[in-house]
């Protein structure tokens, strides 16, 4: 097991027997958290045996989502732009729902924060004025 594993495997281990892939529900708790990074990397170990399976870009998309905001985390503005972009594209053709995330909900996010970058002139962080974002699946407050 590599040291990575390890680390998600700590940080899923709440999720373990909640009737969802840990991975899945331990990247909703980091992301929450403003945890974006680890967000990342959970569902990035999901992800990548699955790639090219029908939802694999699904959770890409949510994995660029978290990418996005690691981005503004560390005010690179104009990368956050392009992942919101890409996670925007991949997320797409799930809308309007799917896994119990409701996507449309999650379209409207990306396109609010993009917003917030454009009307700052891409040179003010809304991060850093704004509540950061939550996501929760259907039936989840």
């Amino acid at each position: 097991m590599s040291k990575k594993s390890g680390k998600i495997l700590e940080l899923i281990a709440w999720c373990q027997g909640r009737g969802r892939d840990a991975h899945y529900l331990g990247f909703f708790a980091c992301f929450n958290q403003g945890l974006y990074y680890e967000a990342h990397d959970v569902l990035e170990e999901l992800w990548l045996p699955i790639r090219r399976e029908p939802a694999g870009n699904f959770y890409k998309g949510l994995i660029q989502l978290a990418g996005a905001f690691v981005h503004l985390q560390k005010n690179r503005l104009k990368p956050a732009d392009a992942l919101f972009r890409l996670a925007e594209a991949n997320l797409r053709g799930y809308a309007p729902a799917h896994e119990d995330l409701d996507l449309d909900a999650v379209l409207a996010l990306i396109a609010t924060w993009r917003a917030r970058l454009a009307d700052g002139a891409w040179t003010r962080n809304p991060l850093l004025v704004e509540m950061a974002p939550r996501l929760a699946l259907r039936g989840e407050a």
